[in-house]
């Protein structure tokens, strides 16, 4: 494939993957487009739809936190919760990959304080406004939403202190460059604390072909050996892939009755920028 086709699939993927979350920002919902409801993958099974409280709760959110936000922030769109296994500190700066309504932000916010500062990062304008508008109600003067794409982060060289992202790297069309950004962003010893899905067998045919499967964070999903070795090539140590296999009966939800829990499941990633010491120097 030359550069001028995969440019081309890589602008397909983006704006699939856009124009389904400015949907679901100016439509609500806690699902893709092959969710639950959605007449556009087939006729909808007769199930019920959990709401978007109800899968944040199954993928780790507290009652406490997902009251702790204005009403709106939260639209079930995670796949885990990336502020449990992130070790924010008062005072840090932390950068959100794909923030949306800001749910992950907000609950940051509280963490780092007023002296810290929490930069959330989406490609989509209705979530950007959904995300400042949840801001101005919820009195975060910590918090600001900046419109980028993950893969060319509109954040300084170093100045990050942690990086989170909430099931939003696998949407990515080049995961490779992802992380090599967020390696960049960050300050020597920063960390990064990622809940995401990863494939644990290649996808069908029929999966391969279906958009709506991409959006719904399905088929975007990485194996776990091409993750880990992108992050490595990136730069990054200490890396723990943590795959959560409880999360497979969640999952099936995204897409009943396709069987997609067969084929990802929900994962917790972190990693750390090396510190650069040595013999001879000296280090916090």
């Amino acid at each position: 494939m030359n550069d001028h086709s995969v440019t081309s699939d890589h602008e397909r993927v983006r704006k699939t993957v856009r124009d389904s979350y400015a949907k679901i920002a100016a439509e609500g919902g806690n699902f893709g487009c092959c969710g639950p409801a959605s007449s556009c993958c087939g006729p909808a099974p007769e199930v019920a739809i959990p709401s978007a409280k109800e899968m944040s709760a199954f993928f780790g959110y507290s009652d406490d936190e997902m009251s702790a936000v204005p009403e709106g922030a939260n639209l079930g769109l995670g796949c885990g919760n990336p502020q449990a296994i992130a070790d924010m500190l008062p005072g840090d700066i932390v950068v959100d990959l794909g923030s949306g309504a800001g749910f992950d932000a907000f609950l940051a916010a509280g963490k780092v304080g007023p002296w810290g500062r929490v930069i959330g990062i989406d490609m989509t304008h209705e979530m950007l406004a959904k995300a400042r508008a949840n801001a101005v109600k919820g009195g975060y003067e910590n918090v600001e939403f900046r419109l980028g794409e993950i893969e060319h982060l509109p954040v300084a060289d170093g100045e990050a202190d942690v990086v989170i992202s909430n099931c939003v790297i696998n949407l990515s069309p080049n995961k490779p460059q992802v992380l090599r950004e967020v390696y960049r962003v960050l300050r020597k010893g920063g960390r990064v604390a990622i809940s995401d899905v990863v494939a644990t067998q290649p996808f069908p045919d029929d999966f391969l072909d279906d958009d709506h499967l991409l959006s719904g964070c399905v088929t975007g999903a990485s194996l776990i050996d091409d993750l880990r070795a992108w992050l490595e090539d990136a730069g990054f140590s200490r890396i723990r892939i943590d795959v959560k296999e409880d999360s497979r009966a969640g999952i099936a939800q995204w897409a009943p009755g396709r069987g997609v829990e067969n084929y990802v499941v929900s994962a917790i990633i972190t990693a750390q920028k090396p510190t650069g010491c040595g013999c001879g120097t000296s280090c916090r």
